[in-house]
């Protein structure tokens, strides 16, 4: 045992009637807060639904919060710095467009397959250009000019937003364009500019089942399509009466429709 004394210890200090009071204010101000915040949370939980207002579904809570993403992307860029008030500032804003000026609800249907995507990129590159000859060819070859028509064709397509991927891609590629749409019914009327040929007829409707097959492959394969909430909303909207099936109609393409000197 050590030979030196023992320290005897003086007398704790005792609390201050000032430190006494800071720290019951202090524990006041916080059950006070939390309390406010409880009331908060519990207000907002009964009245603001953010999960329906994002979506039905994951699907639609993705294409909103994609948007959201996009819209601070797109006000970080034109504030031109990255920091995190204009990152907080981007998503308030956006959050804000979203709810005072709403756009409609597009269904989300399917699942996106990345390797059909680029072959479907691949072959409207390849469309394009060949189709870019082809009706270069016509405008400056010494004839007369060639016999176009209006076509129409049906695509086996359930999803309106895949639809009108689809139409993009036709009204992408020279010397075809989309003058109507029948989305009730799938059909489309395409204009094409040379129909001199049952040849050139047949090589459109075999473009249009390429078509068809890999929007298919790349978004509404059966086995992983399902309607989504918002499906067939607009026909809801427009007291559209649902179309159908007649067994009598053919699949497939239709007939061409009459074609017209130019």
């Amino acid at each position: 045992m050590s030979d030196e004394p023992r320290r005897e210890m003086g007398p704790i200090p005792a609390k201050g009637p000032v430190y006494g009071r800071l720290h019951h204010a202090w524990r006041v101000s916080f059950f006070s807060i939390a309390w406010g915040l409880a009331r908060v949370v519990v207000w907002a939980r009964s009245r603001v639904h953010l999960l329906s207002w994002l979506g039905g579904d994951g699907r639609e809570i993705a294409v909103r919060l994609w948007t959201i993403g996009w819209l601070t992307f797109v006000w970080v860029l034109l504030w031109g710095t990255i920091s995190w008030a204009n990152i907080l500032g981007g998503v308030a804003v956006a959050v804000i467009i979203l709810a005072l000026l709403p756009l409609p609800r597009v269904p989300v249907e399917g699942r996106i397959h990345p390797a059909t995507v680029v072959l479907l990129v691949a072959y409207l590159i390849r469309d394009f250009f060949v189709s870019s000859a082809e009706v270069a060819w016509l405008a400056v070859r010494p004839r007369r000019p060639p016999l176009s028509a209006v076509l129409r064709t049906r695509l086996a397509i359930k999803s309106d937003m895949v639809l009108t991927l689809a139409v993009d891609y036709i009204n992408l590629v020279p010397g075809t364009m989309v003058v109507e749409i029948d989305h009730r019914r799938r059909l489309l009327y395409v204009h094409l500019i040379d129909v001199s040929s049952e040849k050139k007829v047949r090589a459109f409707y075999r473009q249009m089942e390429t078509v068809e097959r890999l929007f298919i492959r790349a978004f509404e394969r059966d086995s992983e399509w399902h309607p989504s909430p918002y499906h067939g909303l607009d026909d809801e909207f427009h007291g559209m009466p649902p179309v159908r099936s007649d067994p009598r109609e053919t699949k497939g393409p239709v007939s061409e429709a009459k074609g017209e000197r130019r």
